[in-house]
């Protein structure tokens, strides 16, 4: 998969559990995104909804700040929740910082990002992702890059998302927990996409995430490995 040197716009859905660690699944549209301007950005292309501005430090490694959608977590849409009245979590933003290096292992163009979040509601905390992605395959029609990433959580973090304080425990039933942070999560997958004409394509992903730590142990998870998948129609310029 070549480094894209173009911007694209569309929407598609995706499939996804109702929160990491739920044996549920939910199927919802979403935007799809990359733009790259000087300085501002946004994209969807590496793991989360993101847009902010970014410098060049070299031909090769950007710095950047930017500003992400984070998402939350409804009750109604795993049974597990909603038959012990969990409260939701509600959708939310984060800003950051992150460093990007891309380059090529021999072949195949590849892309090292770190990134920083800190979420804007500050009882929520801070998480940290280390991602990695590189191109396997490429011709006229079709591409793919398989990528990998790790994210850290401190414990506001793991506290707001796995945690069960005393009030929830009296009020669903189940037994108080407080995580400590650390690793939140590893994934792995891999990003296609397919060359409809020179002005749509059709973007997408498919991904396993695995629980780690203080949040896989928490009594909120059911299972600690996660499926995401997705596609989109998008409108293609240079």
């Amino acid at each position: 998969m070549q480094v894209p040197d173009y911007n694209w716009l569309g929407a598609g859905v995706r499939t996804r559990p109702a929160y990491d660690g739920s044996a549920a699944h939910e199927t919802e549209p979403i935007p799809s995104v990359r733009y790259f301007g000087k300085p501002w950005f946004a994209r969807t292309t590496q793991g989360i909804l993101e847009g902010g501005a970014r410098v060049a430090v070299t031909p090769d490694f950007h710095l950047g700040a930017q500003i992400a959608y984070e998402g939350g977590r409804k009750s109604s849409e795993a049974a597990f929740l909603a038959s012990r009245n969990v409260p939701d979590i509600n959708p939310g933003a984060s800003a950051g910082v992150h460093a990007e290096w891309d380059a090529r292992l021999g072949p195949a163009p590849t892309t090292l990002l770190a990134r920083f979040r800190q979420f804007l509601e500050s009882d929520r905390g801070a998480q940290a992702d280390l991602r990695f992605t590189a191109g396997v395959f490429g011709s006229r029609i079709f591409s793919a890059a398989l990528f990998f990433q790790g994210t850290w959580a401190n414990t506001k973090s793991n506290q707001s998302f796995y945690g069960i304080t005393p009030d929830v425990s009296a009020s669903t039933g189940l037994p108080e927990y407080a995580p400590g942070g650390g690793l939140l999560y590893t994934t792995g997958g891999m990003l296609w996409e397919v060359d409809l004409s020179r002005s749509w394509i059709v973007v997408g992903n498919l991904e396993a995430r695995l629980l780690h730590g203080a949040a896989a142990g928490s009594p909120l998870v059911e299972r600690a490995t996660s499926r995401y998948a997705s596609a989109s129609l998008a409108y293609r310029w240079y």
